[in-house]
């Protein structure tokens, strides 16, 4: 279930997969899918799960029907390195693509992309250097302030850790507003997360299964 939030003078949804949706630009904004990861660490010898390229996709088809949206920001880290560009990963890509051509794409690059290279250009996104400048908000991949903007980041994958009874502990994704930057959680399957220490006045919103629960004002 969206949560809806306000945002820089703007109405935006937090989605529970992660991703922010912005009415005005009917655009999803993702952070972090690191497509070609699993690959990079099976060509390491790691075993590690098959199939999230397909989660990852078939999660952002689901969001792009429900939303009708009609193009999605990617902040940052579209794949994972270089080693991640396996021939399976980049046909699946393709594959979604093509049956997605209306959809506008557009990359702004982070940390792995330049590691990795840009996206193949049948995928037909555009590609940036972060800040985008849209309306009041920067899109980036850091979490860096912009002067004159609030910034949308991701690289972090955010995460807080909840008690339970005796020793439990569950670690949740999570978006972490604060004043000036705010930082999605990552979209991909197999990305892992990162605790974070909200500041007074952060507002933090946990994402527990189907719903974007806020944890209150810090």
């Amino acid at each position: 279930m969206t949560l809806r939030v306000d945002l820089a003078g703007l109405s935006v949804g937090l989605d529970p997969t992660g991703a922010l949706w912005w009415p005005d630009q009917q655009g999803l904004v993702v952070a972090d899918v690191h497509f070609g990861k699993a690959a990079s660490f099976r060509r390491h010898g790691v075993p590690v799960p098959r199939g999230t390229t397909g989660q990852t996709l078939q999660q952002l088809t689901e969001r792009v029907a429900f939303y009708g949206a009609r193009q999605i920001f990617f902040l940052g880290d579209f794949l994972h390195s270089a080693r991640g560009r396996a021939p399976a990963t980049l046909k699946a890509l393709l594959d979604w693509r093509h049956a997605h051509p209306d959809l506008a794409l557009t990359l702004v690059r982070g940390n792995h992309d330049h590691r990795a290279g840009d996206p193949p250009s049948e995928l037909g996104m555009t590609v940036v250097d972060e800040p985008l400048h849209l309306g009041p908000l920067a899109l980036c991949h850091h979490p860096a302030e912009v002067p004159g903007a609030y910034v949308l980041a991701g690289h972090w994958h955010p995460c807080v850790s909840l008690q339970g009874h005796a020793r439990d502990r569950l670690r949740l994704p999570c978006f972490w507003l604060g004043a000036e930057v705010g930082i999605l959680p990552a979209f991909g399957s197999f990305t892992g997360m990162h605790p974070i220490a909200p500041r007074p006045g952060d507002r933090v919103y946990a994402v527990a299964g189907d719903v974007v629960r806020p944890l209150g004002t810090r």
